[in-house]
Order: structure tokens, then C-alpha cells, then sequence
């Protein structure tokens, strides 16, 4: 009980303190420009109207553009913004959601705007505060915050983990007792593109499967409270620190395995028999890690499928994070094969990535379920 209350208490402080600089609602903002005179304007006025009550999200402001010349301007700065051609231009009604713009009005426009806005409801487009509190660090502007730069720093976290490192440090402690940077570069540089190679198509299925499901809600709620259960999970393993690399594998078979197969990848063969047993150890090591770190490709890969980008971006995206994710193996490779010397990791600092882990995933899950639209970068 004694070591249940600090975790207890800790998760209990980062929930009470992970709160939003502003308290307004996440509303979806509708922009409805008319004329007095047009039948069209009339109609949907009273579509609009029979909308609002259905969704209380929505927020309709009406500007009239024939009489009233700021109104004019307005709708001249809604043009420029939504990049709307001149041929479209000067035709009323004309309304713009979140994400689209729609000129005219007939039943089909009408039933394009609700389909629009229930998926602006569902994946949590709307106007609200860039800000975010949280806890030790404060306030930080998400709306500052790009795709790549995301991308970059959960790649980089992924790929330095403590279940990531483990293996890669034995493997270079086991390469540096053949002093041959032949063997090196060759089991080394098989390892590492295997290993990236076989992770980006573990993501790329992943992210696949959230775009079959991209607008079904539940899916990104249940997304997040993974997060979350991942996050806190993290967390207490930092709280309840013992020396040691991998929780997930300590103390258990898999060590064992692994181990014996790197030791069986080292021995004297053929070229082809070694790459091909490179392979297979990187394969399993994989398996590994993603026991270890699946909170990040996980959120990561959710996040992705949220971003309205074409399907080529979405592939670079991958290869963007997987870079970023072997970052630790050429760091460590590269200084082995240069030095002939291990380079190693304390466990202060796998005690440290473990807790950092655990707190960008927590708050990205509670960003998926609460505040997606802050996810939304494209």
C-alpha cells in the first residue's frame, strides 16, 4: 500500500493539473453569408436554424452582404482564406464550416453541410485554445507544435527506450569481441535496416487500418484510453523503479532466446546464412520492443490518420518517424564500429526515458479523447 499511494497520488496531481488554458467549449463555427432578397438564403436560414437545436456544438454567425459593406469585407477575407476562385466568387448564400466551403443551396448542399459537421463534431474540429497546461513544464502553445516536429520527437523517443536499447548493446557487446569492423558493418548495418524495414511495416499496417476506420469515433477513444492505461503504466514503473533494462523481458525466457540467437548469429557461416539470421533476430527483437513502446507507433500512427494529407505524405511520414526511430542504433553502431569500444546506457537514464515515455503518452491520449482537433496538423 505504501508504494501504491506515490503512484496513486502522482497519476490523481497529472489529471487535476492537465487542464486546458481556457474553459470554452469546443464549438464548430458555421459562417453563413445572404441576401434579404434570395429564396435560397431564406431556405437555409431555416435549415440552419433546424440544425442548431440538433447540434448544440454549433455556433451559426449570419452576416448579411448586400446592404452592409463590413459584412462585404468579411466575406472577402472567408474567400482569400478558403482559397475560393473568382468564378465562385459573389454568389450568396455561400457558408463556410471548419473544412469546407459550400456556395447555393438545395436538399443535397443541406445534407453535405450536416454530413460535414457531424465529422467535425467526431474528430473534434472546431475553435478553441491552442493552449495546454501541463504539469512541471506549463503552458505550451500545441498550435506552434507541426506534424515533423511531432514526428521527429516520437520517433526519437521510440527509438530510445530501455527495451530498444537492451538488445542493441548486447548485440554490439557480442560484435566487439570479433574486433572486425568487417563483421560489424555487416551484422551492424544488416540489423539496423532490417529492423527499421520490418518496424515501418508494422506501422504502415497500422496506420492502414486506422484510415479503413477513420471516422468511426470509438476507435480514436479507444485509442486514447490505451494511451492513458500505457501512460500511467509507464509512470508507475518509474515510481517503483528497480535496476534492471527491460520490464517486459527480465527475468523471463525471451532474454534467454534472444541471447542465444545473437550468439548463434556470431558464430563462423556463410554470408547469406548470417544475413538471413540477422533477420530473423531483428524480426524477433520487434516483437520485443513493441510489448515494450507500443504506446508510441500506436498513438502515433492514430494521430497520422487524423491528418488530411495525401496518401504518398502518409508513407514519408512513416519513413520520417522511422528514421528518427533508429537514430539510437546509428549512434551506437556507428561509435562501435569507430572505436571498437561499448557504448552503453545508465539506468538513471533508463529510469528517467521511462518516465518522460510515460507522460507524452498519457497526455496524447488524453488529447485524442478530449482535444483532437490540437492533433490535427494538416
Amino acid at each position: 500500500m505504501r508504494k501504491i499511494f506515490p503512484i496513486t497520488f502522482l497519476v490523481i496531481l497529472l489529471l487535476g493539473s492537465f487542464g486546458f488554458a481556457s474553459a470554452q467549449e469546443n464549438k464548430i463555427e458555421v459562417n453563413f453569408f445572404y441576401s434579404q432578397t434570395c429564396p435560397h438564403c431564406a431556405a437555409e436560414k431555416e435549415f440552419l436554424s433546424n440544425l442548431q437545436e440538433g447540434y448544440p456544438q454549433v455556433e451559426i454567425k449570419q452576416y448579411e452582404v448586400i446592404y452592409d459593406q463590413d459584412n462585404q469585407k468579411i466575406l472577402k477575407d472567408f474567400y482569400e482564406r478558403y482559397k475560393v476562385p473568382e468564378n465562385d466568387q459573389g454568389w450568396v448564400p455561400v457558408t463556410f464550416t471548419p473544412t469546407k466551403y459550400f456556395i447555393g443551396f438545395n436538399d443535397d448542399i443541406g445534407k453535405q453541410i450536416e454530413n460535414c459537421l457531424a465529422e467535425c463534431i467526431n474528430g473534434g474540429a472546431g475553435t478553441t485554445q491552442q493552449e495546454i497546461q501541463i504539469p512541471i513544464i506549463g503552458k505550451i502553445d500545441v498550435s506552434k507544435v507541426s506534424l515533423p516536429l511531432l514526428t521527429m520527437i516520437l520517433g526519437t523517443l521510440d527509438g530510445f527506450n530501455p527495451c530498444a536499447m537492451w538488445v542493441l548493446v548486447i548485440l554490439v557487446s557480442l560484435l566487439l569481441t570479433l574486433k572486425s569492423r568487417k563483421k560489424i558493418a555487416l551484422v551492424g548495418g544488416t540489423f539496423i535496416f532490417a529492423e527499421g524495414f520490418l518496424y515501418f511495416l508494422f506501422m504502415t499496417a497500422w496506420l492502414n487500418a486506422f484510415l479503413a476506420m477513420k471516422y468511426v469515433f470509438w476507435i480514436r477513444i479507444l485509442i486514447g484510453v490505451f494511451g492513458i492505461v500505457f501512460g500511467i503504466l509507464r509512470i508507475k514503473d518509474f515510481v517503483l523503479w528497480k535496476p534492471g533494462v527491460c520490464k517486459v523481458v527480465d527475468h523471463s525466457k525471451s532474454e534467454e532466446k534472444l541471447l542465444e540467437r545473437m550468439k548463434n548469429v556470431l558464430k563462423p557461416a556463410a554470408v547469406p546464412t548470417t544475413i538471413l539470421g540477422v533477420i530473423a533476430l531483428a524480426f524477433s527483437v520487434n516483437l520485443v520492443e513493441f510489448f515494450c513502446s507500443a504506446g508510441f507507433p500506436t498513438l502515433y500512427t492514430q494521430i497520422l490518420a487524423l491528418q488530411d494529407v495525401g496518401r504518398l505524405q502518409y508513407y514519408l511520414y512513416l519513413i520520417f518517424y522511422n528514421f528518427f526511430y533508429m537514430l539510437d542504433d546509428f549512434v551506437v553502431f556507428g561509435f562501435a564500429f569507430v572505436t571498437l569500444n561499448r557504448f552503453g546506457f545508465s539506468d538513471k537514464y533508463n529510469r528517467y526515458s521511462t518516465l518522460v515515455a510515460g507522460l507524452l503518452i498519457l497526455i496524447l491520449g488524453l488529447l485524442l479523447i478530449f482535444k483532437p482537433n490540437l492533433l490535427m496538423f494538416v
